[in-house]
């Protein structure tokens, strides 16, 4: 693979920069999965509130680093079209929580399904558990020194 270019990356190019084309790869095989739908990047977003009932507009902040107003615009279009609602906390009627519809029920598992397939598709195994663990502490770490500055 000396020298050789892909979609703009090459084997000199930045660890992170194989990271990013790797992401961008697996959102577009996603895109043409749910091609009906218009999610991008965002269903990360429905699967947080998925895997994380009851969690507020600022936990989605802290996870993605992403502007209060960019979550704040993606959350309403996701409940205008039925896959999220806001409910307001009991513990405090400042914050809403965010918990999936029943139409969000239904998509979480779908979506699942085709990042399995995708891992299938491109090799990922179980034999890769090591290295998963690894990117998440580096991932991780990442988010930490941001959080610090």
């Amino acid at each position: 693979m000396e020298d050789e270019i892909f979609q703009g990356i090459e084997d000199k190019s930045p660890f992170v920069a194989w990271i990013h084309n790797i992401s961008l790869n697996q959102q577009k095989y996603m895109k043409s999965k749910f091609s009906n739908y218009d999610f991008g990047h965002d269903i990360r977003y429905i699967m947080f509130i998925y895997d994380h009932p009851n969690c507020s507009q600022e936990d989605l902040v802290n996870m993605f680093c992403q502007s209060k107003g960019n979550i704040a615009k993606i959350l309403k279009k996701f409940e205008n079209e039925g896959y999220i609602k806001r409910e307001v906390n009991p513990e405090n009627r400042r914050k809403y929580m965010l918990n999936v519809t029943e139409k969000g029920k239904m998509l979480a598992p779908k979506y699942r399904q085709f990042a399995k397939d995708w891992e299938k598709e491109v090799g990922i195994t179980d034999e890769d558990d090591l290295l998963k663990e690894r990117l998440k502490e580096i991932a991780i770490k990442g988010m930490k020194i941001i959080e610090n500055k």
